[in-house]
């Protein structure tokens, strides 16, 4: 075997492409960064070149923020029904199918109760994914039974805020749970009871106008947009140019909308330093 025949072999390995499993690299929507995504979930999803906040789902923000995984769910298998047998391209009952699918949940919250540096907390997480976030009777039913065992065994209640709104498909049905959820808030209250609401990226209509908005305490990621709505309806509406930070965290923060601005990683530890001054069991 004369020196070609063995370099043609080498020759040939070079044409096979590296095997990468998928999903080990992950690009950053803000400044493009190409990064690793096991380091990336070490930093909790936050871009360690340019600190854009990723958006992350419910259960993933549940399993970073309390001490464990072993919290119990509340009313987990509440479901959606279709009052209004309502269609638009799709039926209502076929949109919520395929959110079940596309998320792994029944639907657009989870509430559970667990435990934040070994004190008792419930704890309800929206999920964007299901139908942008929106807040139907199942979500304001879920949020008032969170409430009311909070209430029952006498611990805080947090808020991780994400919705596009009320859910149109349920019509007046939707935008009464504003009212009942409200309700259930101000109970909350007057057993003096603490209840912080964390807004995460991005947070409108109905539940900014609610839930979101109501905590003893508000807090928001940075750079987090919040409001009621959206930024190119008001200025196509009003014939005005806003500022490049409107309805952003930083913004709301300086116009006293909101009490503090909080980075993810540190979420935990400032929440559980605010409940030991406000709060005992």
């Amino acid at each position: 075997m004369n020196w070609l025949t063995r370099l043609i072999p080498s020759i040939g390995t070079l044409k096979t492409k590296s095997k990468v499993p998928d999903g080990m690299w992950t690009s950053c929507k803000n400044c493009g960064a190409v990064l690793y995504t096991p380091e990336l979930e070490k930093s909790l999803y936050v871009c360690p070149k340019c600190d854009y906040h990723f958006r992350i789902g419910a259960r993933k923000r549940l399993d970073i923020f309390l001490d464990s995984s072993s919290y119990t769910e509340i009313a987990p298998n509440l479901t959606t029904k279709d009052p209004l047998k309502f269609k638009d391209s799709k039926k209502y009952s076929t949109r919520v199918k395929d959110a079940v699918a596309a998320t792994g949940e029944k639907e657009a919250i989870i509430v559970v109760k667990g435990e934040l540096d070994s004190t008792d907390v419930v704890v309800a997480s929206f999920e964007f994914r299901f139908l942008g976030g929106s807040m139907g009777s199942v979500v304001g039913e879920k949020f008032v039974q969170g409430i009311n065992l909070a209430i029952k065994d006498k611990c805080p209640f947090i808020c991780f805020a994400t919705s596009g709104g009320a859910r149109m498909q349920e019509s007046m049905i939707s935008l009464m749970q504003m009212a009942k959820t409200s309700a259930a808030i101000q109970k909350f209250k007057k057993e003096k009871l603490p209840f912080i609401s964390v807004l995460v990226d991005p947070i409108y209509g109905g539940v900014s106008a609610s839930i979101a908005m109501l905590g003893d305490i508000n807090i928001a990621e940075p750079n987090a947009l919040s409001g009621f709505t959206g930024r190119r309806v008001i200025e196509q509406n009003l014939r005005i140019e806003l500022p490049d930070n409107f309805q952003k965290s930083e913004y709301l923060l300086k116009n006293g909308a909101i009490d503090m601005i909080v980075h993810r990683t540190n979420l935990r530890s400032k929440i559980t330093g605010i409940l030991r001054k406000i709060y005992k069991n």
